[in-house]
């Protein structure tokens, strides 16, 4: 008797209006592939430049009739983003949707925290996730599904996925550092355990982050497709994405 899984699909690191064309249009075709039954935005839906703290540092921060329509304007270019997943995954009937909140989305709540009367700016209310029919997850929050957690990341260290696995001590898929990186250890009582960091889907030009100032980076556009036996088992690929092209389950796919 053949079981039925269920196949999941995992996006992190978009940072609209700062994304990649490409390798966003490389994520929703491949979602019409893979028709998912679970959509997991591991964070980083958003840049949130308007509403970062660094925007202003070493400047005096402007009233808020100055700040409010810079930061509406982000919030309608962002959700124009989330409306490219939503289309997509309505198209493949995909229903459970989850959205991680990363340090970036986080800055929205930072921002209501000093000025508690605008919760409408808040990540949650912004982006209208209630409404969208998205499960919302607080920042390092961990979901886990069968064997499986997922959080948007905590640590940028140099092997980033070493350092995760060794703090949860779990099977563990993150974003946020935007490269790719794989680290497993097997354990005495519960066997070999992983950590998978899935790229990003964000324009990685020095153009779009001038906050580098020229250095150079080991970013990777990139989406992971995560397959759960019935057992909660489990099978990761991640899903290179080089120059706005990649291979789904042999379609060649270009954004």
């Amino acid at each position: 008797m053949k079981h039925k899984h269920k196949t999941a699909f995992i996006a992190s690191d978009q940072h609209f209006p700062l994304h990649d064309p490409k390798a966003i249009n490389c994520a929703l075709q491949a979602i019409e592939v893979i028709k998912p039954d679970i959509f997991i935005n591991i964070g980083d839906v958003g840049e949130w430049e308007s509403v970062s703290a660094w925007q202003w540092k070493g400047k005096k921060c402007p009233p808020l009739e100055y700040q409010t329509p810079i930061i509406e304007k982000d919030i309608e270019a962002i959700n124009e983003g989330m409306d490219l997943f939503d289309k997509a995954l309505r198209k493949v009937k995909c229903k459970e949707k989850h959205m991680l909140e990363g340090n970036h989305d986080n800055w929205t709540n930072k921002f209501v925290e000093r000025y508690p009367y605008m919760e409408q700016y808040g990540f949650k209310n912004a982006l209208s996730l209630n409404k969208r029919g998205y499960v919302y997850h607080n920042h390092n929050k961990p979901l886990k599904i069968g064997k499986v957690n997922f959080i948007h990341g905590a640590y940028a260290t140099t092997y980033h996925a070493k350092k995760h696995l060794e703090a949860y001590g779990s099977n563990i898929v993150y974003g946020h550092t935007h490269d790719i990186q794989r680290h497993s250890l097997t354990k005495l009582d519960s066997g070999t355990i992983g950590a998978w960091s899935v790229g990003c889907l964000k324009d990685m030009t020095p153009e779009k982050n001038k906050w580098l100032m020229g250095r150079l980076h080991n970013w990777n556009h990139a989406f992971a497709i995560v397959n759960f036996y019935p057992n909660n088992n489990f099978q990761i690929e991640v899903i290179e994405i080089q120059k706005g092209e990649c291979f789904v389950w042999g379609n060649h796919i270009i954004g």
